[in-house]
Order: structure tokens, then sequence, then C-alpha cells
């Protein structure tokens, strides 16, 4: 395909977006399940060039910035405070289920070896953080739910990978160690802490430094990358090095940030991920038009392996419900024993946290990258595609169904301040700082009408925060009014500038002044 050719592509794959998301919305579907679709449509169009997606690019390409995206928006303290399950989750389930289909693998193809076997266990069994995403940003879930799927969807991919790389090794030579395993997977996941440390403190140096606003949304938007090819580059997880970097960038943008590129760099960041998470999708479902080719089409597919995608996709599902009711069960004896720290989810959120496996772009990127020497290779390839499809679209569409149905009850502790108390608390300060500064050095006032203005805030959301619910009410028409005056003031700056009466720096810089104050008017409002 020559240069041009790709560029157009990539365009009507963009075109394909829009339009696919659009049909998502209308049809009230999660737009992972119709990018999926979509693609695998696209890919049996004829005369359309098939698209290979090359393994190595598509993990260096896409896996960082939506590893990092995550990271960066994780609660902090929900992500440590549930560590303990995250763990459990992103490795004793990926290597619970990795065995499990292991063994219903070599039972239902004795030909294949068990390594083998094993090899597509670790392929098929950690979900994806790109597929959890995109299913979870369209659903609500409990804080701890929450926190369990987004971790683990960020650390289980590392766990995944290692497994993957020892299987296909012990297939290739013949020779095993559990022992060289564990302790490769250690010294994976500690080296890629350090270097995602490593990778963020030089962050930190250089924003602190950085003067330009452009340059430190650039610098942000570098980083993921930079701490992937350096963990990958130092023989290290670059999966644990991107994770570790994306929640030190959302500990610390708080503090280096200034409000500008906050903003600025919240609306780039969140275009790039959606198009990439969007582009990952269809280009998944247009690989399904390779993968046939791969293996003889359907009728091949339909003839010998049939069997075998049934069971390992059951599997993955069994060993996930198994893996968790278990755990959970253990949860709650050990709190009948008196441990009063250990909290089970109950049966309502397990069923949930049990249907959110969702696979993805890794799944497919490590069954892509098999070599050709493996046995069973057409077999695990399919096989992964299968799983990908299954689990987007039959999970991940009925999903939100199912938390309506089952409707989970949020057992975490509610937060000591709520966050119209945190209002007033902030109100307060300011309000501090204003009659700190409204008098000069002699007691005289000199800003009466900002003190005035800061205590007439203050007393409002004082207000607000007694009976926010109320207070809202009560406001709400004053913001419709507000609203009202910004457009008939918007609909002036446009008629004096199309008379010719104003430059376009002047509709440029007043317009930008109109957005800025409607954006916080419709902040206000909670829209």
């Amino acid at each position: 395909m020559r240069p041009v050719e790709t560029f157009e592509l990539v365009l009507a794959l963009l075109v394909g977006v829009v339009a696919l998301h659009w049909a998502a919305r209308r049809l009230k579907l999660p737009p992972s399940t119709a990018l999926l679709v979509g693609g695998g449509a696209l890919a049996f169009i004829p005369g359309l060039s098939p698209v290979a997606l090359d393994p190595e690019l598509a993990l260096v390409l896409f896996l960082p910035p939506l590893l990092m995206d995550g990271a960066y928006f994780t609660a902090f303290g929900r992500f440590r405070r549930h560590l303990p399950g995250i763990l459990s989750l992103a490795i004793g389930a990926i290597v619970f289920t990795t065995l499990a289909v292991g063994v219903v693998a070599h039972w239902l193809v004795p030909s294949l070896p068990w390594a083998a076997c094993f090899a597509l266990g670790a392929i098929v069994s950690p979900p994806d953080a790109v597929s959890a995403r995109a299913v979870l940003q369209n659903v609500k879930l409990p804080r701890r739910l929450s926190a369990l799927v987004e971790g683990e969807s960020l650390l289980n991919d590392a766990t995944g990978l290692v497994l993957f790389r020892f299987a296909v090794a012990a297939t290739l030579s013949g020779t095993f160690s559990a022992g060289a395993a564990v302790a490769s997977f250690a010294l994976l996941a500690l080296g890629g802490v350090v270097v995602g440390l490593a990778v963020a403190a030089a962050w930190l140096f250089v924003v602190k430094r950085l003067k330009d606003q452009t340059l430190i949304i650039m610098a942000n938007t570098l980083m993921c990358w930079v701490a992937y090819i350096a963990g990958e580059r130092a023989h290290v997880s670059g999966v644990i090095a991107t994770v570790v970097a994306g929640l030190m960038l959302g500990w610390y943008q708080h503090i280096v940030f200034s409000a500008p590129v906050r903003l600025r760099g919240s609306a780039f960041w969140q275009t790039m991920v959606f198009i990439l998470e969007a582009i990952v999708f269809i280009l998944i479902g247009s690989s399904l038009r390779g993968v046939l080719d791969r293996v003889g089409g359907f009728e091949a597919v339909t003839a010998t392996m049939t069997i075998p995608i049934l069971g390992v996709i059951l599997t993955i599902v069994a060993a996930r419900f198994a893996w968790i009711f278990t755990s959970d069960g253990l949860l709650s004896a050990l709190r009948a024993m008196g441990f009063a720290r250990a909290r089970p989810l109950g049966v309502r959120q397990a069923t949930i946290l049990s249907w959110t496996g969702m696979r993805g772009v890794v799944t497919l990127a490590v069954a892509l990258s098999l070599p050709a020497a493996m046995p069973g290779r057409d077999l695990m390839l399919v096989t992964a595609f299968a799983v990908i499809f299954a689990t987007v679209v039959v999970q991940g569409a009925s999903l939100g169904w199912l938390i309506r149905w089952v409707a989970p009850e949020d057992k975490d502790p509610p937060a000591k301040m709520t966050m119209a108390e945190t209002e007033a608390a902030i109100a307060s300060a300011r309000n501090a700082a204003v009659e700190a500064n409204a008098y000069d050095e002699n007691g005289t006032l000199i800003h009466p009408q900002l003190l005035k203005q800061s205590h007439k805030r203050l007393e409002a959301i004082q207000r607000y925060a007694a009976d926010a619910e109320t207070f809202m009410e009560n406001v709400r028409p004053h913001f419709d009014v507000i609203l009202t005056s910004i457009a008939a003031g918007r609909a002036e700056l446009i008629r004096v500038h199309r008379a010719g009466q104003i430059e376009d720096e002047v509709l440029q810089e007043l317009e930008r002044d109109l957005d800025v104050e409607e954006l916080g008017i419709i902040l206000q409002r909670g829209e």
C-alpha cells in the first residue's frame, strides 16, 4: 500500500469512527461493540485492501497512551486501598485462567503440546485496559468495583505477557522452570516500577522548568511512550513503567500545572485518546479478514476449530467467576473469624466483577506475534479473535443491563467531606485571603467591592453546603438567565463583526471570554 493510500485509509477509519459512534448512540450500544462489529464488516467490503495489524507497532503505538490515560485518572487513594484485591485479579486470576485454559485446550486438542496450550491461556487470560475503559465509561459502578476493574486492567497485561513469553519459550525449547518464571516476573515488575519512577522524576524536573504551555503539554503527551519504551529497552515491564509514570503524573499535575495547561492539555489528551481507542477497535475488527485468510476461511474454522474455540471462551468466563467467588468466599470466612479488614464484595458486586473480563488489543497483538513454528498457531490466532469478539460484544453490550438488574450497592464508606462541604471550605479559604489583602498597611479598606463580593459568595456557598439539592433547584433559573444573556452577547458580537465594525482579533478575544464564562456556568449547573 502506497503512503498516500495509507493516509486515505486512516482518514476513512476516522470517518468510520464518527459514523459508528453515532450509530452506537442511536442503538444504545457501547461504542466499542459498534466499532468492533463495524470494523469486522469493513474487512469484507469488495475492493478494500486488507488491514494488517503489526503486533509490535500496535503495542507500542496504542497501549502506552491508553494505559497512561487509565493511570492518570485513577483514584490513587482507592487504588492503594484496594491494591491487594487488584493484585489478586491482576496476578492470581490471570495465572488461574491461564492454567484452566491450558488444561481445557489440551483436553479438547490432545495433539497440542502442554506448553502451547498454556501459551494459548496466556494470550486470552488478561482483560484489556482499552476494552475495560471503553465499556465502563458508559456505566456507573460502585467505587470499589470501579477501582478493582480499572486497577486490574492496568496491571494484568504485565502478567499475561510474562506467562506468554515463558510458555512460547517452553514450547520451542522443551524446557520450563517455574522458579525462573517467578523470579523473572518479580524482576520485570520491580524494574518496571523503578523505570516508571525515574521517568516521572525526569518529567517533573523538565516540566517545572518549561514556561511554554504547548511544550508542557507536549512533554506530558510524550511521557507515556518514553516510559514504555524505556521499560522495554531496559528489559523490564514497559506496562508497569507506564502505569507508575501515569500514577505519578496524575498525583503531581495538581501542583505543577497551571489552569491553562490543565484545561488545554485535558482537551487535547481526551481527543487523542478517543481517536486511538476508537481506531484500536476498528483495526481489531478489520483484522478478521487477514486472520481467516491465514487459516483457510470460515469453512476451515467451522470444520476443525469450533469446539476448541467455544471451550476456551466458556473456560475464561467460568474461570473468572470461579476465582472471584472463591476469593470472596474466603474473605467472608475471614470476616466471620474476626478479621475486620476482610471485606467481601457480596454476591451482587462479585457477579458484576466476574462479568467485566473484556479482552482487546493486547490479546490480538500477542497472538499475531506468535512464531511461525509455534504448534497450533492458527488455532491460537482464531481463538484470540473469537475471545475478543465474544467478550466485547456479548459481555460489553450486556454489562449495563446486568448492572441495572443486579443493582450492586456501593459499600465503600463515604468520604469525610462531601463535595458541597469541600466547596464551602474552599470558599472560606478564598474569603480569608481576600480579607487579608482588602486593607492597606494602615488598616484602610482599599477593596470594598471585592470584599463585599467575597462575603456574598461565601454566604451563598454555605447555604449550598447546608442543603445542596434545594439550593440548586432555586439557583438553576438564575443560571438559565445568565446563559441567555451570554447567548445574546455572543449574537451581538457576531453581528458587529459581520458588519465590519470590529477586527477578527477583537472577535476572537471577546468570544473566548464569553466561552470561559459559559463553561463556568455549565460546570456549576452540573452538566
